[in-house]
């Protein structure tokens, strides 16, 4: 088999498990500093209840983190199947022209979703958990929902699933120099 980007290779895509892992560290990266920055620009903390801990928020981002990874791979982990099905030998991308595209990026919205609703359930649950009266747990999930903290969780979920999409579909091959085209004495 021909090495990837080279004169045989049947497309330069990056495969689905590495989009998947480059992406959910993206989403994580964001998320993290997008959540600090509108804490330090508000003056805010991201869970403002006195009392509450640290724990709510941690397992929101691990469970936003989860459902993100989750929602990608079910958008993105049959691109690879679908990309070893379209050789030059087989005519599948001739009768199937979606198979040659990969991915959609519907799965965007579904991996957005997914990573919020995850992030804001995960903070109602733990803050339940760690002994908050349920108005207290569900007013801090409301004020994040509605607040720029939620807006940052979608905002990052949806520029690195995006990312990972693109990733899969796009077919380009890596910069090459003139003397490095095999073609040519």
């Amino acid at each position: 088999m021909a090495a990837q980007g080279s004169a045989g290779a049947p497309g330069g895509s990056v495969r689905p498990a590495v989009a998947l892992a480059f992406a959910t560290i993206g989403f994580a990266a964001l998320t993290i500093f997008g959540l600090g920055m509108v804490s330090l620009a508000t003056g805010e903390d991201v869970i403002a209840t006195p009392g509450l801990g640290q724990i709510p928020g941690i397992v929101g981002m691990i469970l936003a983190v989860l459902a993100f990874a989750g929602g990608l791979w079910a958008s993105i982990g049959r691109a690879g199947e679908r990309r070893d099905a379209v050789t030059p030998a087989t005519s599948v991308a001739a009768r199937d022209p979606a198979a040659s595209r990969g991915p959609s990026f519907w799965g965007v919205v579904w991996t957005t979703a997914a990573a919020f609703l995850a992030y804001i359930g995960g903070v109602w649950v733990a803050a339940v958990a760690t002994g908050a009266d349920l108005g207290v747990a569900t007013g801090v999930a409301g004020r994040l929902a509605t607040s720029w903290f939620g807006a940052v969780v979608a905002g990052a979920a949806f520029v690195s699933a995006w990312a990972g999409i693109a990733l899969v579909r796009t077919r380009a091959r890596r910069p090459r120099w003139p003397w490095e085209d095999p073609s040519e004495p």
